[in-house]
Formats: C-alpha cells, sequence, structure tokens
C-alpha cells in the first residue's frame, strides 16, 4: 500500500492514527536533531517529521532527501506543538512522526523552483516552463488552473444532461472544405494524393446531426486552425459545441446566459455579474457606444458621433474623412485633461495600430476648450461638441476620422487603454453582453472580395434578404456573440436549413454551382431531406477559463501547449520524419528540411 491518506487529509480527528503517505518532498528542514519534510502531492501538503531516537536509520534515510524525491512513509499523526501550527494548511495543525520511509524515487534538481503554496511565485522563462511542463504543473498555480478546467467541463456536461442534451463525438479527420482560417492537411497513405484536414469546429458536422434528428447535442470539441499566435489562441483549442433544432435565436441566448450564470456563481463566487439578464444589444449599437464588438462594459465612458457637429468646422482632417464618405467620433475621458504629453503620444499610437491617421483631441479647462484643433471651430460648434459629450473641466475628448469601422474601433482601443489609466475595469466584475445582428458579409482586406463574417452557413434576417442581390454588405445575419470583460467567449447564429437559401448565399459569395457541390455537396443533399430550422452556439473553453482564472494568455491554463510559434517545446514538435515514412505517404519534400528555430 502507497498510501491510506492524500495529502491533504489528516486533521486532528486522526490523531493517534497509524497512517501511510506519499508524494513529493517539497521542503526538508534540519534542526539540528529533528529533520521536518514538506511532503506534497495534488492534494496538499502534511508535515512528516524524523526523530534520530525514534528510528536512526529512519532518520539516515532522511538525511539523504532532497526537494521533489518522490517518498513513502508510515508513521503516526500528532498534535503539532503549541505555536508551531499553520493555519495556512487543512493539514497544519498536525504532523506525521514517521517510523519508517522509503526513496521510490530520487530526483534531480529541477531547472526552477517549485514554489510552496504560501509563497509567491518566482517569474521564470515561459520556454523553460513549456520545456519542462510536466513540472510547471506541479507549481501550485497551475494546478489549480488544471483543477479549474476540469470543474468548468463537468458543470458544462452535467448542464446539459439534465437540459436533455447528447454529448455526440464527430470526426477528428474530415474533408477540406476551405473557409475561414488555415486547416492543417493529414495525408492519405491509402488513396495517393488525397487528403484530410483536421477540423477547424463540427461546424457541418452538427448541422447534419439536427438532420437527423438529434434535437439538442452537445461536445467539449477538439478544433484546429494553421494562424499565427497570439495570447489567446492555439493551433489546437477545445470548444464547448452546442446545435439545437426547432429553436429560435432567444432560445439559444437564454439558455446559454442561464449556464454562464451557474458557471460563475458554482465555480467563481466571489465575483460579481454586474448586470442579470445580460444586456442584449446590436453590433451597430456596441461599435457606436464602445467601438468594439466585444465591448467592456465594465465601465461607462461611451463614444459617440460629432460628424453632424463638425461637418462645417475648417480642420482639414475632419474635411476629409466626411468628404469620403467616413465619420467623426469622439470620446470623452473624465479627468484626462491631466494626462502627460508621453501618455497622449502613447495613445496615438495605439490608435494608428487600428488605422486610424491619428488621434486628435481638446482638453477641457477652467478657460474653456484647449488644444492645437481649437482654433479650427467656432464657439457655437465648441459649445455643442462639449454639450454632446457632456464634457466638463478637466476632462480631454479624443477624435476619431475616418471610415466607419476604423473610426470606432481605434478610439474602442483608446477607450480601453484609458479605462486601465483610470483603473476603470474592476477584476472582481464581470460584465456579460449579448452582440446581435452582425453583418452577414464583409470584404477581405487579402482578396478584396465578399466573404462570410462568420461562416456561410449563417442565416440573414428575413428582413435584410432582398439586399442579397444588390446590397449585400447591408444584410445583417441572425448572429450573436456573448462578451465578457471585453473577450467574446461565444459565438454562433441561426443556421440556414434549406438548399434554395443555402445556394444563394453561395451566389452572392461567388462560389460556383461546381465549386458549392465539391465543398458542400453532403450539406445541400441533406437539406434536401427534411432539415429542421437550426442553431447552436459554441464557447471557447480555453479563453473563459484563462479569464476565470485571471491569466493573461490561454497557455496557463492548457496542460500541454504550444509556444508562441505553434511549437510543442517539450516534445520537440514539429519534427521531420523518416524519409520512408514520408514516401509511404505519397509526399515528396520539396527542398531540404530546415532545422526549426
Amino acid at each position: 500500500m502507497y498510501r491510506t491518506h492524500t495529502l491533504g487529509q489528516l486533521n486532528e480527528k486522526n490523531i493517534g492514527e497509524k497512517v501511510t503517505l506519499s508524494g513529493w518532498v517539497h521542503r526538508r528542514r534540519d534542526h539540528g536533531g529533528l529533520i521536518f519534510i514538506d511532503l506534497r502531492d495534488r492534494y496538499g501538503m502534511t508535515q512528516i517529521v524524523s526523530d534520530p531516537t525514534h528510528n536512526a536509520e529512519t532518520h539516515a534515510t532522511t538525511e539523504s532527501m532532497r526537494s521533489e524525491f518522490v517518498i513513502k512513509a508510515e508513521g503516526t499523526v500528532r498534535m503539532r506543538p503549541d505555536g508551531m501550527e499553520n493555519i495556512k494548511l487543512v493539514t497544519g495543525k498536525i504532523e506525521v512522526l514517521i517510523d519508517t520511509v522509503e526513496i521510490l524515487n530520487p530526483a534531480k534538481t529541477p531547472p526552477f523552483e517549485i514554489e510552496h503554496p504560501e509563497e509567491k511565485e518566482r517569474e521564470v522563462n515561459e520556454e523553460i516552463r513549456l520545456t519542462y511542463r510536466y513540472l510547471d504543473l506541479r507549481r501550485e498555480r497551475m494546478k489549480n488552473n488544471i483543477v479549474m478546467r476540469h470543474k468548468t467541463i463537468k458543470c458544462m456536461r452535467d448542464f446539459f444532461d439534465n437540459k436533455q442534451f447528447l454529448e455526440i463525438e464527430t470526426p477528428i479527420l474530415v474533408k477540406g472544405t476551405p473557409e475561414g482560417s488555415r486547416e492543417y492537411i493529414v495525408p492519405s497513405r491509402l488513396y495517393p494524393a488525397h487528403f484530410y484536414v483536421l477540423p477547424q469546429s463540427p461546424q457541418q458536422m452538427k448541422q447534419l446531426l439536427m438532420v437527423a434528428g438529434m434535437d439538442r447535442y452537445f461536445q467539449i470539441a477538439r478544433c484546429f486552425r494553421d494562424e499565427d499566435q497570439r495570447g489567446d489562441r492555439q493551433p489546437e483549442f477545445t470548444q464547448l459545441d452546442i446545435e439545437m433544432s426547432f429553436v429560435t435565436e432567444k432560445d439559444i441566448m437564454d439558455l446559454n446566459e442561464e449556464l454562464m450564470i451557474k458557471l460563475v456563481e458554482t465555480l467563481v463566487p466571489h465575483k460579481k455579474i454586474l448586470k442579470k439578464p445580460f444586456p442584449r444589444i446590436t453590433w451597430k449599437e456596441a461599435m457606436d457606444r464602445f467601438g468594439s464588438d466585444k465591448p467592456d462594459m465594465r465601465f461607462n465612458m461611451e463614444i459617440c458621433d460629432v460628424t453632424e457637429i463638425v461637418k462645417s468646422c475648417s480642420f482639414q482632417v475632419f474635411q476629409n474623412a466626411i468628404k469620403s464618405g467616413g465619420v467623426v467620433k469622439a470620446l470623452k475621458v473624465e479627468g484626462g485633461a491631466s494626462f502627460s504629453r508621453k501618455e497622449i503620444d502613447e495613445l496615438t499610437e495605439l490608435a494608428k495600430v487600428y488605422e486610424a491617421k491619428g488621434l486628435a483631441y481638446i482638453t477641457v479647462e477652467k478657460e474653456g476648450p484647449s488644444g492645437a484643433i481649437v482654433k479650427y471651430f467656432e464657439k457655437k460648434e465648441l459649445d455643442e461638441l462639449l454639450s454632446t459629450t457632456e464634457a466638463k473641466n478637466g476632462d480631454i475628448i479624443f477624435f476619431g476620422a475616418d471610415r466607419y469601422e476604423i473610426a470606432c474601433t481605434a478610439l474602442g482601443y483608446v477607450r480601453l487603454a484609458c479605462g486601465d489609466k483610470m483603473k476603470l475595469r474592476n477584476k472582481d466584475t464581470y460584465a456579460f453582453c449579448w452582440i446581435n445582428e452582425f453583418p452577414l458579409f464583409e470584404y477581405s482586406k487579402e482578396t478584396k472580395q465578399l466573404t462570410a463574417s462568420h461562416h456561410p452557413f449563417t442565416s440573414p434576417l428575413p428582413d435584410d434578404r432582398s439586399m442579397l442581390k444588390n446590397s449585400p454588405e447591408k444584410v445583417r445575419a441572425i448572429a450573436y456573440d456573448l462578451a465578457m470583460n471585453g473577450s467574446e467567449v461565444a459565438g454562433g447564429s441561426i443556421r440556414i436549413h434549406n438548399s434554395a437559401l443555402q445556394s444563394e448565399i453561395f451566389d452572392t459569395l461567388k462560389i460556383s454551382k461546381q465549386d458549392a457541390e465539391r465543398r458542400f455537396g453532403h450539406l445541400l443533399r441533406a437539406f434536401q431531406f427534411g432539415a429542421p430550422p437550426h442553431g447552436g452556439i459554441a464557447w471557447g473553453i480555453d479563453r473563459l477559463i484563462m479569464l476565470f482564472q485571471d491569466e493573461k494568455n490561454i497557455r496557463e491554463v492548457i496542460a500541454f501547449p504550444k509556444d508562441q510559434k505553434a511549437k510543442d517545446l517539450m516534445l520537440g514538435a514539429p519534427s521531420e520524419l523518416p524519409d520512408d515514412q514520408i514516401a509511404e505517404m505519397h509526399i515528396k519534400i520539396a527542398q531540404p528540411q530546415k532545422e526549426i528555430l
């Protein structure tokens, strides 16, 4: 027997019991006679004590132990001496006087220290952490992240089981249907020059499950996208995937809102949800008010449109934007007149990252509006600007003048930066909101062609369907996202369920009938056999847990993540393969393989 108890179980009720414990040596302290060892496992920590007068042979063994040795100890539970208790530990009032001890496995000195749960975590180079991820996961914070992940997914499964959903697995090797992100390609050994791909999402499969009459489906799905990496993205990730038949947009929102509230109240009860039910606003309203389609609504700083007010001013930047069909937006920041020149320059550079040409501003002082652009306005225009933005002495007004989305988005990021400067983004609160009526289409910056904003299976709003042929850019989708503190955590839509409308969408996207048949023929055929109205949503589980745990990137909540260059530093992947294995897959390397840096 390796253990009778885990290392977080023992307390005063176990006094006098003989116990067997196993775990890792966390700390060994030699007090010139007695040796104290903090023994650690996933469940906690227990102090064991070796006394040379009690068992000399055991004591000699404990003298040879070092941090991270794996050991087994047998002994008797006793109270710690008065004044030696550790109230921060569940086991802090007891210790185990050991009779025998066995070293199950010695350990090399780890490349970084595994901190005590009570200690502040030390900074460790991420490359080293990912190379030795199995050691990194022994750290308290990392362990807690994995535990939270388990609890979150279990809570989701229990919720959907109670709602009569079926958990159904969909294939990992699927047909390539290029759309959205780049796909990972898997060559077929049995079928030369043919390929599988890894799924970006189970989108088409879950729609086919609705055609099959499964009615309510969910899955904790693994998805793969060959994208450039960011702090909240990974080449492989996990999502909660949901699809339902005979539902409206409201049905899906209501159900998922119920789940989110349950998750927060169960798993992070110390966090406060600011508004229930969650606010529901359109994409246009979100962009107008917050400059974002995933607004952070923890603070009230809002953008307003001042195009009509400034259309007659002599400031050429505003005039050029308006003449070219753009807009002028304004963001008032309370107390922002105290920003230094350096801070304003930093905000200007931030706006430029999001394609703005600059960041004009006016400060409000006792004497009135001040700044380089004030001279371009009549007093009436300035008074109207102050009235519309509700600016008062000590405030600053930033302006964005450009195409609608650039002006809104640039000011949206300036808003977030100002919220941070003013300490308005309270980490102890969650502000959720639903965004709907997204544009169904957008123009690709790369191809300059119309593409589906979400995916080509999203249903247009019935009122906008007549514009598909002549004004597709104005068509709104029955699509919805759930935003949380400025991050998108879930997104979905009501799907197209008849082949005629689906074909019309393909026509709008300039997808030929032959290409549509080649890529999506299975779906179009299925719609001809009685497809029910259906819709769904997918949650980014990694991102949600990252937010629950107040982590800065999703690598911290994934057991074995890839690094920022999509490499697995622990396993050494991707890696070269033997020539014969490559040849067997009917692949020829076009140029010599280079070592990955």
